[in-house]
């Protein structure tokens, strides 16, 4: 008796990437409704909501068979099986196999990942969607003081690139996607763990070649430490890949980097971004930054309050630094709360400024649109947000933006591409 399955999300674009599969897998049996929770672990606070999330859906749903995994749940398997609201849990590495969803391989399985069911050819993305996240690897090599999510995730394993070409045709054909977006935990490391010369820069123009028909291509978050010579070189040349990225950079002062065991330093972020604005003038800057970390100083935070004009940063994740069990962070000397709380604060303050004089900058221009929704909003290839007035969800526009309204650029349509 097939039953309906969803999911609640939470946490990062990986999460949402696993979900959407879990929700497209068509073929469960069940004789209850199923409820999958996918939690995260990256803050405290993230697994108070995983838990608050888990208490409202029990209560909601009272019928339901609740399952809970991801990294939350993978860290303390112990304590999750103890919530009586759950009545199963999944590990991480669990949440994707095909035999935990009734699925059946359709693909040779192949050595260098793990078998899951992320690349079948039976899972359709939502017909809605007009941007797809795809996985290209997880996990990480690397052992940032602060982090926790290696635990929970693994060594890095690169997917091979045959089949992240095939799952991107396979979504395109499907469900008509404009937009691909590449997921990861450390996607600079990618290829790394795969035979002969891969990295992402390679990847990135096989997709573009291979896959003619996709019409944007987009990268999320990267290590401002090992941005490879030939993805350089695509955001020169490959018009389709968007002039956009989001940096790891979590501080802008060597000491706390070096704290911190960050692979880079302040130079290595400035040259990285005067790199990228020279081999792609209009592309702008996303960051991650985390504010109060262990032993930082007026300084240091002034340091990495002060970069985000120098670097010229217009999209702020700012995470108020969370001591997490077990990291060498927690050990050193906090910071104290109400610091961490300013300094979050001070930080987000000088982000909605930086985003604000990028939208100024914008008025006046014609812009390249992806609506996304059926009320004509939309990501400009920049990831600047549109609205443009009488446009048809799920196309591409090339717009003249004649304001700002609520935090978004507003536009009419000039051409459609």
């Amino acid at each position: 008796m097939n039953k309906t399955l969803k999911t609640i999300t939470l946490g990062c674009r990986l999460n949402s990437y696993e979900s959407n599969k879990i929700s497209n897998f068509t073929n469960y049996s069940s004789e209850k409704d199923i409820l999958v929770i996918n939690t995260c672990a990256v803050t405290a606070e993230a697994e108070r909501q995983a838990r608050q999330e888990i208490r409202k859906a029990r209560k909601e749903f009272p019928d339901s068979y609740i399952m809970a995994t991801g990294c939350a749940v993978e860290l303390n398997q112990k304590y999750w099986n103890n919530m009586p609201e759950i009545d199963k849990i999944i590990p991480n590495k669990n949440k994707l196999k095909p035999s935990l969803w009734g699925l059946k391989p359709e693909i040779n399985k192949d050595k260098a990942i793990e078998e899951d069911a992320s690349h079948f050819k039976s899972i359709k993305n939502n017909q809605l969607k007009t941007r797809a996240f795809i996985r290209i690897q997880n996990g990480c090599n690397h052992s940032c003081t602060f982090c926790i999510i290696t635990k929970a995730r693994g060594d890095s394993k690169s997917v091979p690139t045959g089949l992240i070409i095939s799952e991107i045709r396979n979504i395109i054909i499907n469900s008509g996607v404009e937009e691909i977006i590449l997921t990861g935990v450390d996607l600079t490391s990618y290829g790394e763990d795969l035979p002969g010369k891969n990295n992402l820069g390679i990847l990135v123009k096989k997709i573009l070649k291979l896959v003619p028909e996709l019409k944007r291509l987009r990268i999320s978050s990267l290590d401002a430490a090992e941005i490879d010579q030939e993805l350089l070189e695509a955001f020169k040349t490959e018009k389709r890949l968007m002039p956009h990225i989001h940096l790891s950079l979590q501080s802008n002062d060597n000491l706390i980097l070096k704290r911190m065991k960050r692979r880079h330093n302040s130079e290595d972020a400035e040259k990285l971004v005067n790199d990228l604005k020279e081999a792609r003038p209009d592309i702008l800057f996303g960051a991650d930054l985390i504010a109060g970390f262990p032993t930082e100083n007026e300084e240091a935070f002034n340091n990495t309050l002060n970069a985000v004009k120098k670097l010229d940063l217009t999209f702020l994740h700012v995470f108020p630094y969370s001591s997490r069990p077990g990291t060498p962070a927690a050990k050193m000397p906090q910071t104290p709360n109400n610091l961490i709380k300013e300094r979050a604060k001070k930080l987000r303050e000088v982000g909605e400024h930086q985003l604000q004089n990028k939208l100024k900058q914008c008025v006046n221009t014609i812009q390249n649109v992806l609506i996304e929704t059926r009320d004509g909003i939309g990501h400009c290839e920049n990831f600047l947000v549109a609205r443009i007035k009488n446009a048809k969800h799920r196309k591409i526009y090339k717009c003249k933006i004649i304001g700002i309204e609520n935090n978004m650029l507003v536009g009419k349509i000039y051409e459609s591409i």
